[in-house]
């Protein structure tokens, strides 16, 4: 169960990640040029692959506690960062994400761009969305998979399925993939990467979870309960204000 734990956990990042990039890069390749387009993005995984080739494997050479409650306080971080955005935007005090209208911006931008720079910036427009949306999911597979080489596999094998899957519905329909719930999908990603920090730094600590594994659903449907109850708590103020 934890193996496909991490592995659905980064599936979701990852496809969350992968939307708002192929995004971009379907914006550059409608408006510019297919081949500049995808040039950039295929240079962005390239150098991606790269990162996580070298830093994955040092991780394991670093003691098991002391990994364990580095990595989760770094899954913490990101899990909350998410949760907030998600909070906000559930309670109605952050605009919730449009693929549709982040697609129209970019046509428009591209369009706008002078045709004798307009390769060039394609490039690295598509280059720059890869691989800041990729370091994103290189991180959580690199930190995810610190623990084993089995659980690098699996956190692998879902970032690739994620992205694959993506990438491959986005360019069947030629759009963003804007029926992919991706607000909610940051919700439940953001649940879950705090409760695996929480968990994993618990035990970087030396706490014994009671029931082991089975208190990462604990800890989920805590978190679940506390983003719940502080966008009922945001709403209620937003309307109070208003």
């Amino acid at each position: 169960m934890n193996g496909w734990t991490l592995a659905g956990t980064t599936f979701l990042a990852s496809a969350v990640e992968a939307v708002e990039a192929l995004t971009i890069v379907l914006a550059v390749g409608v408006t510019r040029s297919w081949p500049v387009s995808l040039r950039g993005a295929a240079s962005a995984l390239v150098v991606l692959a790269i990162i996580v080739a070298a830093f994955g494997p040092l991780l394991h050479f670093v003691p098991i506690d002391q990994l364990k409650l580095v990595v989760g306080i770094v899954l913490i971080l990101f899990g909350l960062a998410w949760l907030r955005k998600a909070i906000l935007r559930y309670s109605g005090r952050k605009a919730l994400r449009d693929e549709d209208a982040a697609f129209a911006r970019e046509v428009a931008t591209m369009r706008a761009v002078e045709d004798v720079r307009a390769d060039r910036i394609g490039l690295v427009t598509s280059f720059k969305a890869v691989l800041i949306e990729g370091l994103e999911v290189a991180i959580i597979v690199v930190t995810f998979g610190a623990a084993s080489t089995a659980a690098f596999a699996w956190s692998a094998a879902g970032a690739a399925a994620a992205v694959l899957l993506v990438v491959a519905l986005g360019f069947a329909l030629k759009r963003p993939a804007s029926r992919v719930p991706e607000n909610t999908m940051k919700f439940v990603v953001g649940v879950m990467l705090t409760s695996f920090g929480t968990f994993w730094t618990g035990e970087g600590l030396g706490i014994a979870w009671w029931g082991a594994d089975l208190a990462l659903l604990v800890l989920a449907a805590f978190y679940l309960a506390c983003a719940m109850i502080l966008v009922g708590i945001s709403r209620a103020s937003r309307a109070v204000n208003a």
